[in-house]
């Protein structure tokens, strides 16, 4: 019989009995073993428990929670030939949402015990994993503000918070692409993507795709409520490129900025920063997705 690992973030399980019920019973009907269980902690946000589950070599890890413990956990399952699953707990579940994964605990576990395995690529910055998407500037802003909002808004607390950063100044970035010669701009965000929708399902990198070995990034320039406005048009019409928004792909990029600004990493905030670097590790990371019959 197959035994998979579950690791959960228990501050998104309020009835942890059920859960687990839910989990147990959909383990049997498919003949599967009892799961091994594991819990993050502050400290331990997913990356240690699951190598501990890799270590012990389960079939499967399943990581029950936000995009920063599923990110956690495929820090430490990627390369490793263990595939992961999804059971998503969180506020945003950007990469659920933009892989299509079904959010309902009971489909999401059939997808887990009965889908296939697809590869995808797993993004790093400054030495961190994402799968989703890293920005540095506006965005990061925008994040950190939106954590008392998220209570009550759910991912609108996301451009609620933002509301306060329309005039924040605009920085001066310099960027390196695949080693070729920086070049310098003033952006007011630099976001990088493995997926290209936002909270809410705007396109904010329309060409993204997890599985073609490279990373987009997009730089949005703007000052107030009116270019902003401008900014928001340009992305709801999907317009590849214009005078406040412009895009490219890359396998290496480096960021140098002015001074030092916040940054964010697959919704998590990580500090200040007046630099990154950012690789992609092509298909190094095993995902369980739905197969015939499993939606």
């Amino acid at each position: 019989m197959s035994r998979a690992a579950v690791v959960a973030n228990p501050a998104r399980q309020p009835d942890r009995g059920k859960f687990q019920g839910t989990v147990r019973a959909a383990m049997s009907r498919h003949g599967w073993e009892e799961p091994l269980w594991l819990e993050t902690t502050e400290a331990d946000p997913g990356g240690g428990v699951a190598a501990a589950a890799v270590a012990a070599r389960v079939d499967l890890v399943l990581a029950s929670g936000g995009d920063g413990t599923v990110t956690a956990c495929a820090g430490a399952v990627a390369g490793s030939g263990i595939p992961l699953a999804v059971l998503p707990s969180g506020t945003g579940n950007l990469l659920a949402r933009n892989l299509r994964l079904p959010i309902d605990l009971d489909r999401a576990l059939a997808v887990a015990l009965t889908g296939t395995d697809r590869q995808l690529d797993v993004g790093c910055a400054n030495g961190l994993p994402f799968l989703v998407m890293a920005g540095v500037g506006f965005d990061a802003r925008a994040l950190s503000g939106s954590r008392p909002l998220k209570p009550r808004l759910g991912w609108a607390a996301y451009y609620v918070a933002a509301l306060a950063h329309l005039r924040d100044q605009p920085m001066q970035v310099s960027l390196q692409v695949d080693g070729l010669p920086p070049s310098r701009r003033l952006a007011s965000a630099v976001v990088i993507g493995n997926v290209g929708a936002l909270p809410g399902g705007v396109a904010l990198l329309p060409d993204a795709r997890p599985d073609d070995g490279l990373l987009d990034v997009v730089l949005l320039t703007a000052h107030g409520l009116a270019s902003w406005m401008a900014v928001g048009a340009q992305l709801l019409l999907r317009r590849r490129a214009g005078v406040r928004v412009a895009r490219m792909t890359f396998r290496e990029l480096r960021i140098d900025l002015d001074r030092e600004q916040p940054w964010q990493l697959d919704g998590e905030s990580m500090g200040g920063t007046r630099e990154l670097l950012i690789t992609v590790a092509p298909g190094t990371l095993l995902l369980r997705g739905p197969g015939a019959g499993t939606m």
